[in-house]
């Protein structure tokens, strides 16, 4: 089994998203595995990882607005609020989404499908340097 790893540093504008295919595909290339894993992990709590459709940002626009109404900033009935009113909001989307997720390779690439696109997802107000950790194993 071969195990490749490496870290990608992602500097966000602020809430929403940025697709980070191109990036986590260059890792596989790299690692020269042909059939294998490849997972993709973030070091953060307070921003995530998705894979939705890369076609239309309207998409990711409407996710905005979803996660607006389930982890709205500043609710008075949070507590966690040491660095605003967007703090525990975006605690809760990362626990809403995730931090992780794996992707099978295939042909020395992501097997993902037509639409689908890997992105961070950033979910303070202000932007950040975020840090990706990508293994892949086959």
């Amino acid at each position: 089994m071969t195990a490749h790893q490496q870290r990608l540093r992602v500097r966000t504008e602020g809430r929403g998203s940025q697709e980070i295919t191109g990036a986590v595909n260059a890792a596989v290339r790299d690692s020269g595995v042909h059939t294998g894993l490849c997972h993709v992990f973030v070091q953060h709590t307070s921003c995530s990882l998705t894979i939705t459709e890369n076609a239309d940002p309207d998409v990711r626009r409407d996710l905005e607005t979803v996660m607006a109404r389930l982890a709205p900033d500043g609710d008075p009935a949070w507590w966690h609020d040491l660095e605003g009113p967007d703090d525990m909001a975006a605690h809760v989307r990362s626990v809403l989404t995730d931090t992780g997720l794996s992707v099978p390779v295939g042909e020395g690439r992501l097997l993902l499908g037509t639409w689908q696109g890997i992105f961070l997802w950033e979910h303070r107000h202000h932007g950040a340097t975020r840090s990706v950790v990508i293994t892949v194993l086959g």
